[in-house]
């Protein structure tokens, strides 16, 4: 009996702990899930794309319910979708969470809550809300101050790319004041990429100050860059007008009112090419310029330049904006072939400098010589009359060139020498003299059979109104002078250089050439009788071999100096002129000294020569400033000659350090009075890069800029053009290329 209670026992306590075992493997085999999401952490960006989060339940326990999920703790502008999700166990489904633009950045958690009947799960996921992409919008320069009138400054606008901003940013401009404009007026911006924009104000822009706004504008974003703009007014009667070749008709290519370009700015940090007007041919003519012209109703300072295809144009000169284009060249025709000759090619448009008269006609006009050939291959030369504002021909313009004179010489039929115009080109700039546009008529390259003409024609009716030719009972003896034009004085006496040709060594009682002919003289003609005469002449002792070797006076311009007075105080009033014998003739106007074959070797008849100084052949005109006169022979350095008591300087005072190829070069001279002085010159060589060169009119050995010291091809211009002279007025430096305009001046800062 006393070992059962024991047995008993054991086996009670048996009995239990096999019922504890039951009972817990009843708890740990309960069907479960548990909630899982990936990823654990998202980041929004607002106004973008969705974020997915992958949600699945865990079954544990051979779980089998379905379980939906909701998603709390959404901030304000950021949704799921879809709203909730049933899980099939082990199978997981997505949901996308997206920030709308307006979403405000910081960060949440989001909580998933996964129901199946009494049994809820959760998990979190860390969501991160970013600023939205944005940019900014910047300037350079943040502030800016133009002038009226002037070349326009450009601003830079960058749209700066913000929280991965990828769109494109359009950017109006508005808050201009009147007269200035933005060119382009508005801008499409890709992120990170500079854009510019031009602002000019015109001259007749009143000074002001204001804020000019820069409105970039992207989807639903917009953000304003300010620009404060100071607008400063010019002097509208600051420049002068250029109405033909080398500023006046004593053709001394100086321009006295040149105020904005001083040797302290004409440098390669200040100075350089700030422009190029395109056209449609070679520019063989000198530009001219108007100052304060309305056209289209605005106050302008207008550029006319003329093309070897026959087009005239005008220019904005402050905007480089063409104001109009015309073709001067009949419809039905085109230009003349060059007719093999090299000096005028590969087109004969418009060659020589046109002339402008601001009141002639209802708004004033400019005239200009144009050569073309017809569909039956006949040739034309003819007077063209344009309205200098509209570009339209005036009525009875053009005006057909014809002529016949009395005379036996080249091309005369019947004692007539006739005018045939496919031999002829009009190569020296036109002169406007009282009433009359004055033509002078070269030949090509000394072929065929032509002489020397000289023709006036009326501004007002274009009908010829004078003729006189220079060689009527020889040969040769054309006026052409590489570009420059006939000179004219006060008294109306007319003066130029001719080339080789017929001189008549058998003179009359008064010294004149018993025939009329007069190649290779320098010339004073008159017109007060009403008929064009020849009133005085010189011509060298040595004249006659000279043309024989196509060694002509008339392939230089003369040039007429101010009155001077000599040593005993006596007025002069002189000629200088040279050609290719490279002699400078310094001739007394009132007696230029006719000829003289006794007068070897210095030609004592007339009043100075200056031999053995010019290096080259002469095919240029020169130019005069403060007593000195520059000139720049072929293949020869710029050298000045002072004049003292109404002499010339047997040597020069100073040259440059350049020489100028072929043909050398014609200089032009701005200053403003007797101050700040520049002598301007280019290398002009067709087969050669251009190259403009500004110089010291006291030394011309310092060299203030030329166009190759900019680094890179900053001031370069292309090749030369034949013939060229810079055009200087206004602040700015106008030369003829090969396919436009190219213009130089102080660089925007």
């Amino acid at each position: 009996m006393g070992s059962f209670p024991k047995v008993l026992g054991a086996c009670l306590s048996l009995v239990l702990c096999f019922a504890l075992i039951s009972c817990n493997d009843e708890t740990t085999s309960k069907a479960d899930f548990s909630l899982s999401s990936t990823p654990a952490a998202i980041t929004l960006v607002p106004g973008g794309a969705g974020q997915k989060i992958s949600v699945n339940a865990v079954p544990t326990n051979s779980f089998a319910g379905m379980v939906t999920v909701t998603i709390a703790g959404l901030p304000p502008g950021v949704t799921v979708q879809p709203a909730t999700l049933t899980l099939t166990p082990g199978t997981s489904q997505t949901v996308t969470v997206t920030a709308a633009t307006t979403a405000t950045a910081g960060s949440a958690t989001l909580t998933l809550s996964g129901t199946s009947a009494a049994l809820t799960h959760t998990a979190t996921v860390a969501a991160t809300i970013s600023a939205p992409p944005d940019y900014t919008l910047t300037l350079s320069p943040t502030s800016l101050t133009i002038v009226a009138g002037a070349v326009g400054a450009p601003v830079s606008v960058t749209a700066n790319a913000v929280n991965s901003f990828t769109g494109t940013v359009n950017v109006a401009i508005t808050g201009l004041p009147t007269g200035v404009t933005a060119n382009p007026a508005t801008l499409t911006l890709a992120p990170g990429t500079a854009q510019s924009t031009t602002l000019t104000a015109s001259l007749s822009a009143a000074a002001t100050t204001s804020t000019v706004a820069f409105t970039g504008t992207s989807g639903s974003t917009t953000h304003i860059a300010s620009l404060p703009l100071t607008v400063q007014a010019t002097q509208i009667t600051a420049a002068p007008d250029v109405t033909t070749y080398h500023y006046n008709i004593a053709r001394d290519g100086l321009n006295s009112q040149e105020t904005i370009l001083t040797p302290a700015n004409v440098n390669s940090t200040q100075f350089g090419k700030i422009g190029f007007d395109t056209v449609d041919g070679k520019v063989d003519a000198e530009p001219l310029y108007l100052a304060n012209l309305t056209v289209a109703g605005l106050l302008r300072n207008v550029l006319y330049v003329a093309t070897e295809h026959g087009s005239l144009y005008a220019f904005d000169a402050d905007t480089n904006t063409q104001l109009w284009k015309t073709s001067v060249i009949p419809s039905g025709e085109v230009t003349s072939d060059d007719h093999g000759c090299s000096q005028i090619t590969t087109e004969i448009g418009i060659t020589s400098t046109p002339v402008i008269d601001r009141k002639q006609g209802v708004n004033g006009t400019i005239f200009t010589v144009a050569m073309s050939k017809d569909t039956n291959g006949i040739y034309h030369q003819r007077l063209h009359a344009l309205d200098i504002v509209t570009g339209v021909e005036i009525t009875g313009s053009p005006t057909e060139i014809t002529g016949s004179t009395p005379g036996i010489g080249d091309n005369s039929h019947n004692g007539s020498v006739v005018f045939d115009p496919s031999q002829y080109a009009e190569r020296a700039a036109l002169l406007l003299l009282n009433g009359n546009i004055y033509t002078g008529w070269t030949s090509h390259c000394d072929a065929g059979l032509y002489t020397g003409w000289i023709m006036a024609y009326s501004e007002t009716t274009l009908k010829q109104t004078q003729l006189l030719n220079l060689t009527p009972n020889g040969h040769m003896g054309s006026v052409w002078m590489s570009g420059n034009g006939l000179a004219a004085d006060s008294s109306g006496n007319i003066y130029l250089l001719d080339a080789n040709g017929t001189f008549d060594t058998t003179l009359d009682t008064n010294g004149f050439p018993a025939n009329g002919d007069y190649g290779n003289a320098m010339l004073k003609l008159t017109a007060t009788t009403g008929k064009l005469a020849v009133a005085d002449y010189f011509e060298s002792y040595n004249t006659v071999s000279q043309s024989s070797q196509d060694l002509d006076l008339g392939s230089g311009g003369a040039l007429l100096l101010p009155d001077l007075k000599d040593a005993n105080g006596v007025v002069r009033h002189l000629i200088v002129g040279a050609g290719k014998d490279k002699n400078i003739y310094l001739a007394d106007r009132d007696n230029l000294g006719k000829f003289n074959p006794s007068s070897a070797p210095m030609d004592s008849n007339i009043y100075q020569k200056i031999t053995g100084q010019l290096a080259g052949l002469n095919y240029t005109t020169p130019s005069y400033f403060n007593n000195v006169l520059y000139y720049g022979a072929d293949g020869d350095a710029l050298k000045a000659f002072p004049l003292t008591n109404a002499k010339m300087a047997t040597t020069p005072s100073s040259l440059s350090v350049a020489r100028f190829a072929h043909p050398g070069t014609t200089p032009a001279i701005s200053a403003n009075g007797l101050q700040n002085g520049i002598v301007w010159a280019v290398e002009s060589s067709i087969s050669n890069l251009a190259v403009l060169h500004a110089y010291d009119p006291t030394n011309l050995a310092h060299e203030f800029y030329n166009s190759s010291q900019a680094a890179g091809t900053r001031d370069g211009f292309g090749n030369g053009n034949k013939f060229i002279t810079p055009l200087v007025v206004n602040g700015k430096v106008y030369i003829g290329t090969q396919t436009g305009v190219a213009i130089f001046g102080l660089l925007p800062h």
